[in-house]
């Protein structure tokens, strides 16, 4: 793969001529940003939820925020609820408070009357996301009936029944009262506006939920809700995208992760580097690097040319026994393997630029 320019980017402080697709201009208070929100005649403030989002006595495990795994290649901004023993839909999906739903949307490819997302307001600044709930509640599947996607208002109350999912369903809470620093520019997220806002989601449970999530959870480092921004300026660590493209929407819906670099802690071991590509030989792969160094958080500019070699890896619990990644367990850490799957130099060319070449199947000799 030819050597790849990557920018963390305010096109205006990067200085490259080369770049077209310049970001909207940022507002927090700009209603086009905040429109899927709706925040007209409703009450704002933080609010703690007295309900689960899912049946937790049929749910097996939890995972955290900020997972890298095929196409999500950038740190994850939702949690995962499974289940992969059952064997179909009938794992209640509840609304954690009262609130009003703005949209709902039958995911694309998916078979009739199957697979939804749905986007709750609970006040002002509060919301609740959830993708990939099998079957709807009976109330709301007339409510979409055959569309595809409907903005009408419907009002749920506090544990009421959205529907159902079978062995995963996306959860996320989005506090607009809450701006994630470690994102570093957010217009780089303008096509997803609630990713900025995504906060530590297990804090907003009263007990005795708060304590159960944790418990389902496999994540033992703090926080127990897993974490999404890790920008540091002028640092390798973080989220990048590629010259050219247009930031976290890339350059068209359908594989928009093509252009997307993440060098960042893993989901589930802090202290373990994974490098997310978004195009290595035409598909999207983590990796481990060998040694688990250099640190991306201490790599700048003065760093110079930086060599990883990219590596497999897995997780270990609090035992030492390998995570099969389906059943409930506690990993303590992640331990990488030998054998080299590739190679990729860094070099930070400026603050918010960096070049980026990846070898795949190559050694370190072989470069």
């Amino acid at each position: 793969m030819k050597g790849i320019v990557f920018l963390l980017f305010l096109i205006i402080l990067s200085g490259c001529q080369t770049i077209t697709n310049e970001p909207q201009e940022f507002s927090e208070d700009q209603d086009g940003f905040r429109e899927e929100f709706n925040k007209k005649n409703c009450e704002g403030g933080r609010i703690n939820f007295d309900f689960p989002p899912v049946n937790l006595e049929k749910t097996e495990l939890l995972v955290p925020l900020g997972l890298m795994s095929g196409n999500h290649v950038t740190p994850v901004d939702h949690q995962y609820f499974q289940n992969f023993n059952n064997d179909k839909a009938d794992i209640e999906v509840y609304s954690p408070a009262k609130g009003v739903i703005t949209n709902m949307q039958h995911m694309p490819n998916a078979p009739p009357g199957e697979d939804y997302r749905i986007v709750i307001d609970h006040t002002c600044t509060i919301q609740s996301i959830y993708i990939h709930i099998d079957i709807l509640s009976e109330k709301l599947q007339k409510k979409i009936e055959e569309k595809d996607y409907i903005s009408e208002r419907i009002k749920v109350e506090a544990g009421e029944i959205l529907g159902y999912y079978k062995t995963n369903v996306d959860y996320n809470i989005v506090d607009q009262d809450v701006t994630l620093t470690g994102l570093l520019i957010p217009e780089h997220y303008y096509g997803e506006p609630w990713k900025i806002h995504v906060p530590e989601t297990i804090e907003y449970f009263n007990e005795p939920i708060k304590s159960k999530l944790i418990d389902l959870s496999v994540r033992t480092h703090t926080p127990i809700s897993g974490r999404l921004d890790y920008d540091i300026d002028g640092k390798l660590i973080g989220n990048w995208f590629r010259e050219g493209t247009k930031d976290y929407s890339g350059e068209s819906s359908q594989d928009y992760w093509i252009g997307h670099l993440s060098i960042s802690p893993d989901y589930l071991d802090p202290n373990h580097i994974i490098i997310s590509i978004g195009d290595y030989n035409g598909e999207q792969k983590q990796f481990a690097v060998k040694n688990n160094s250099p640190n991306p958080a201490e790599v700048d500019v003065s760093s110079g040319l930086i060599k990883y070699v990219l590596v497999d890896y897995d997780f270990y619990d609090v035992n030492g026994e390998r995570w099969d990644r389906r059943t409930l367990t506690k990993i303590k850490e992640a331990k990488n393997y030998d054998h080299s799957r590739g190679v990729a130099f860094v070099q930070m060319l400026e603050d918010r630029k960096l070049m980026f070449e990846v070898f795949p199947d190559k050694q370190l000799g072989e470069v």
